[in-house]
């Protein structure tokens, strides 16, 4: 059943089960986004599929509450340089999955609009601008190159997507996390 997109906008009372549902989504999440191929300009990892799941799940106000933590504590567990745009873009790119994925039917269109959005406006603008902030350096050049690599993985990452979010196992542990 089609829900209108305001439904996604409710906040979803948490029970002890979710809370441990979203520690256990977020200790996945702080893997996952370890597990990173590419230079430090243009990286590919899976973090996106827990963010995706955790909004699906949630909603997008605890998919943003995790995807912040994520971000920080992800930065200070592997040493890094912490820097709030990231966190920002962490932000909106969970409320993005949570507004297009909570209550709603894992389409091929949803799918591919709500990854859309986030290669365009969170990935290749929002990040470059990040990392140009950061490494002085020309946004333009920069840019190219992260276009590039948008246009070669957000097809990845939206058949991933898709296929995850609509596997038999992830919809059987949905419901059998909301019949107890």
């Amino acid at each position: 059943m089609m829900k209108s997109i305001t439904d996604s906008f409710t906040f979803k009372k948490l029970r002890t089960l979710d809370i441990v549902v979203l520690g256990l989504l977020l200790a996945a999440g702080l893997v996952l986004n370890q597990l990173k191929f590419g230079t430090q300009f243009i990286q590919f990892g899976f973090g996106f599929v827990v963010t995706a799941l955790i909004s699906t799940w949630y909603g997008p106000w605890w998919s943003v509450a995790i995807a912040a933590i994520s971000d920080i504590v992800g930065t200070i567990l592997t040493g890094g340089v912490y820097f709030p745009g990231f966190t920002v873009s962490a932000i909106l790119g969970a409320f993005i999955y949570g507004v297009f994925f909570y209550r709603r039917n894992i389409s091929w269109p949803t799918v591919i609009t709500a990854q859309l959005i986030i290669a365009v406006v969170v990935n290749t603008l929002l990040n470059t601008l990040w990392l140009t902030l950061m490494y002085k350096t020309p946004f333009w050049a920069l840019v190219s190159t992260r276009l590039v690599k948008e246009v070669i993985i957000t097809p990845i990452q939206i058949i991933i997507l898709y296929f995850v979010l609509n596997s038999r196992f992830i919809k059987t542990l949905y419901n059998r996390l909301n019949t107890k």
